[in-house]
């Protein structure tokens, strides 16, 4: 009985976490309109009220701002959405829309 208990709650985990579906990822925005000191903090602010996102680093400096996110719960898109809504449009490094 004890085995088959093991067996049962090793089978659970197994089914209950699937690698392929979801996973941390990590994003490089070029952020738009950053002209004082503040800009970063409302930038960090407003992108890490995205559910999903668990880290935000911003660099006045660079103008950039590297977001790292659970992907089940988010995407890079929600994430420059919410930074265009606070006026500071963002967009992946590279990419311009």
């Amino acid at each position: 009985m004890k085995v088959l208990l093991n067996v049962a709650v090793l089978a659970s985990g197994l089914l209950a976490v699937d690698p392929a579906q979801a996973g941390e990822q990590a994003v490089t925005l070029a952020v738009e309109n950053m002209t004082c000191a503040s800009c970063p903090y409302i930038v960090r602010k407003a992108m890490a009220s995205v559910p999903g996102v668990t880290r935000v680093d911003v660099s006045y400096a660079e103008k950039t701002a590297v977001v790292t996110f659970d992907d089940a719960k988010t995407t890079v898109d929600a994430v420059a959405q919410a930074s265009a809504s606070a006026g500071y449009p963002a967009n992946p490094l590279g990419q311009s829309r």
